[in-house]
């Protein structure tokens, strides 16, 4: 099948396109993102192979589907940037990849912990000056804390059981209680008990309605007052002013993110050269409890080649006719 990847980087071609070749499939690789201004790129292709930042509403969909798109393989776990009813109207699938490496977003969430609260980025700053005063690195022992988790999928469950290793309480909430979290001791809770009893909460729901901006004034305010605040997930589970007021009457403790609402503006990109434009995103970066990643958690060579290995084996299976068990429906 001839796929049009867009949002391609040097990863991509290492590990998407043997794998893809191997199975037949023709790549394209295109660096733009697809959006309302680059979906002629794709004209023509039976399928398109799309990122995180990628956007595809009904005024990408519906010209592609009318020059033969028949399906989205998203190499990812998230949909939220696809119109499902309208992928579904012109009968265009939508396949994802469910589950590439719970593992590496799970430890990626526990690092961004260990280093806020033990304040690693500012004692390694602090070292290559030749500062080795304590003075503002104390932390807490992870053991015996209570850790609110929001979404015991895979990601969810693999965390916990780290978690669980550390000698941390566990709470949980979600739709859906998983039996592995139980076994484990956690307690599922009403998301007002999580957030009132957690020094540390961290999201690993995905990003639906009910999800937008989960966290946001009224959730922080009742949070435990200087709590950490962890998202691994979607930047928009977050209410990032809520936040940002959270952080400066110190209802959030610390905050450790990976995703950010604005981030299609910004991530996976060298900026370096630029003034950033985004206010509010300068504004989190000014607090010293705060630590940012740019989408990194899934960054792992087991990952990719996970996501490789499912993404071809979505694209095969659409063009054989097969099951395809990674299809995406709207809700």
């Amino acid at each position: 099948m001839r796929v049009a990847v867009f949002s391609t980087k040097q990863y991509d071609r290492k590990y998407l396109g043997p794998i893809a070749t191997a199975a037949g499939h023709e790549l394209v690789w295109l660096e733009p993102r697809l959006a309302v201004d680059s979906w002629l790129l794709a004209a023509g292709f039976p399928a398109v192979c799309v990122f995180v930042n990628d956007q595809l509403p009904a005024s990408v969909i519906g010209p592609l589907a009318e020059q033969g798109l028949k399906v989205i393989a998203l190499r990812c776990a998230g949909f939220n940037n696809v119109d499902l009813e309208e992928a579904e109207r012109r009968g265009v699938a939508v396949l994802r990849v469910p589950a590439y490496s719970p593992h590496a977003v799970a430890e990626h969430a526990v690092g961004l912990m260990l280093a806020l609260n033990r304040r690693l980025h500012k004692a390694y700053n602090r070292v290559r000056e030749g500062n080795f005063a304590l003075d503002g690195l104390l932390g807490f022992d992870m053991h015996g804390r209570t850790v609110g988790i929001v979404g015991t999928g895979l990601i969810g469950q693999t965390l916990a059981k780290i978690l669980h290793g550390f000698g941390c309480r566990l709470l949980g909430y979600d739709v859906r209680e998983s039996p592995a979290c139980r076994d484990l001791g956690m307690k599922y809770v009403p998301i007002d008990e999580l957030l009132a009893q957690s020094d540390i909460v961290t999201l690993h729901c995905p990003l639906t309605p009910q999800t937008h901006r989960m966290i946001n004034g009224e959730a922080i305010g009742r949070m435990k007052s200087g709590a950490m605040l962890i998202n691994t997930g979607r930047g928009a589970l977050i209410d990032t002013h809520a936040v940002i007021q959270g952080l400066k009457n110190g209802q959030i403790g610390a905050l450790g993110l990976d995703v950010y609402e604005e981030e299609a503006k910004l991530f996976f990109e060298d900026r370096s050269g630029e003034v950033i434009q985004d206010d509010l995103f300068m504004r989190l970066l000014t607090f010293p409890n705060v630590l940012i990643t740019g989408h990194q958690a899934f960054f792992t060579q087991e990952a990719l080649t996970s996501i490789a290995e499912a993404t071809a084996g979505n694209l095969t299976a659409f063009e054989r006719g097969g099951e395809l068990t990674n299809r995406v429906k709207k809700l």
